[in-house]
């Protein structure tokens, strides 16, 4: 079997563009000490990100603002509540999945 030079540059190029935008900064900021304000705007990242990708993926529906009868938005309702009372990622998954499930079937 032979790989095509071509491809083989190709995969290559795409897995050193992958790793670099990962490790170097690790690999940088690990030796460095942060200042205080870097290291209080670094613990929001993960929930900015998290919140545009999930805000994202409830508040639009073809591209569009959907507000109302959007069944993802519905479902996410009670699994935020779990969320919130419980703390449990497996519990919040589960009524998340089957609140959607009753809204697939109901709508």
């Amino acid at each position: 079997m032979q790989i095509d030079p071509g491809i083989a540059a190709v995969i290559i190029g795409a897995a050193v563009v992958t790793f670099l935008p990962r490790v170097l900064p690790l690999m940088l900021l690990s030796r460095m000490e942060l200042p205080g304000w870097a290291m209080r705007w670094l613990h929001y990242v993960p929930v900015a990100v998290m919140a545009a990708l999930v805000g994202q993926e409830l508040l639009l529906q073809d591209g569009e603002l959907a507000l109302l009868h959007n069944p993802k938005l519905l479902a996410a309702l009670p699994a935020v509540i779990v969320a919130i009372v419980t703390r449990s990622l497996l519990g919040t998954v589960v009524v998340g999945i089957a609140a959607m499930m009753v809204l697939r079937l109901w709508m």
